[in-house]
């Protein structure tokens, strides 16, 4: 066995050592759901446990009450590894997409690393992002210029496959605000301007939009207002719209057709259209061809058998970590916690992330990244290799 070996040999026996308090972080995450920016439990509790342990915590980072960078330095600084930890919940949900196992899990692998580090030059960084479920924490930080140091950035995220190729949809949120006029709907229609009326042409026009559309597009939305009562006209309505697709220009592309069914939704009627885009875009995700192979062999050491995703083939989604990706070397890879046939962000998935299913692939998780980071940190031509390898998406429109 040479060194490396050994050096991942003793962080998988000190995840090993810290598994069932790992269980407890995770467990308490779990039934303690946040959702986005309000992850203040659930911040403190994984930013605790880290200095707890003499990692240098500072919180409230980019501006977000519930984000936080935790350090701590080996024989140097550089260069620097980052573990991403998420930890916000969805609405009414809770942790249906297993964020509770991914912020566990980066904690993991830093403190599996933590007795190790003393050994190697650089250093190790878990930074907390709040809001992936459509807030872009990750986004709001990269801007920051949160990751103008870091040098290669790991998160593992649970799934129903073992994955790390894997990449993401762009992604832009959108919300369709229709303002009319109010009115009896029974004495006097005339009288008024019917927003909701506006509203649902423009869902008209958008479903009949989507035939046309490249097969990776998405666009999904839903009503958030639709009216007061049956007996008035709607003076007000209100939707919001995810807008995807494979790359950048193509989601420009889409925001403007929608655009243009909103605004026909308000000509037809009279209503007046207010649209307004999200702050913030998740950029796709770039996966780092090397890291994708330094954490290929390390799952196959850990006797996980490694899934390589079709190109082109549909099953996306969109994450902030392709923000990321676009700023540092960057990979995201999926570990499985459950069968195929379950899907992420529905109440079969929430129950695997509180399950010993979830706590197994978290377990595996913290491995996979502090093995992975072993590779970056003791060797430097690894490293440099990343580097090289490191190719950013053209996101210009």
């Amino acid at each position: 066995m040479n060194k490396i070996d050994k050096l991942k040999q003793r962080v998988i026996e000190n995840v090993d050592i810290i598994h069932n308090d790992l269980i407890q972080i995770a467990d308490l995450i779990f039934v303690n759901p946040e959702t986005a920016f309000e992850e203040y439990k659930s911040s403190a509790l994984l930013a605790n446990a880290l200095e707890e342990e003499g990692f240098s915590v500072r919180r409230g980072i980019a501006g977000l009450k519930t984000s936080f960078v935790a350090s701590l330095n080996g024989k140097t600084e550089s260069p620097r590894i980052a573990f991403l930890a998420e930890y916000d919940a969805l609405p009414q949900l809770g942790h249906a997409c297993g964020h509770n196992l991914i912020g566990t899990s980066a904690v993991g692998a830093a403190l599996a690393i933590k007795s190790i580090l003393t050994e190697l030059n650089g250093s190790v960084h878990v930074i907390g992002s709040p809001a992936e479920e459509g807030g872009g924490g990750k986004a709001i930080m990269v801007e920051a210029g949160v990751f103008e140091l870091i040098d290669a950035a790991l998160m593992v995220h649970p799934s129903t496959h073992n994955t790390t190729r894997r990449g993401s949809l762009s992604s832009c949120k959108i919300t369709l605000e229709f303002f009319g006029k109010s009115a009896h709907a029974a004495a006097a229609p005339e009288k008024g301007i019917n927003a909701f009326d506006a509203l649902i042409l423009a869902f008209t026009g958008i479903n009949a939009l989507r035939q046309h559309l490249r097969s990776d597009a998405r666009v999904h939305g839903i009503i958030t207002h639709g009216g007061e009562a049956t007996n008035i006209v709607p003076e007000y309505s209100a939707a919001k719209f995810g807008v995807r697709a494979m790359d950048v220009p193509y989601t420009r592309q889409i925001i403007d057709k929608v655009k243009a069914c909103a605004e026909a939704g308000a000509l037809v009627t009279g209503a007046r259209l207010k649209f307004t885009e999200g702050q913030y875009h998740y950029a796709p995700m770039c996966p780092n061809p090397v890291l994708a192979d330094l954490v290929d062999s390390n799952m196959r050491k850990l006797g996980i058998d490694v899934k390589f995703p079709i190109p082109n083939k549909g099953g996306m989604g969109s994450t902030d970590m392709g923000n990321v990706s676009q700023a540092v070397p960057a990979l995201h890879p999926y570990i499985a916690i459950g069968p195929e046939t379950v899907s992420t962000h529905t109440n079969e998935f929430r129950e695997l992330a509180g399950s010993a299913a979830g706590h197994v692939g978290m377990i595996k998780a913290a491995k996979i990244m502090s093995m992975t980071a072993i590779d970056l940190l003791a060797c430097p031509e690894i490293l440099t290799a990343v580097k090289t390898a490191f190719i950013q998406e053209p996101l210009n429109e």
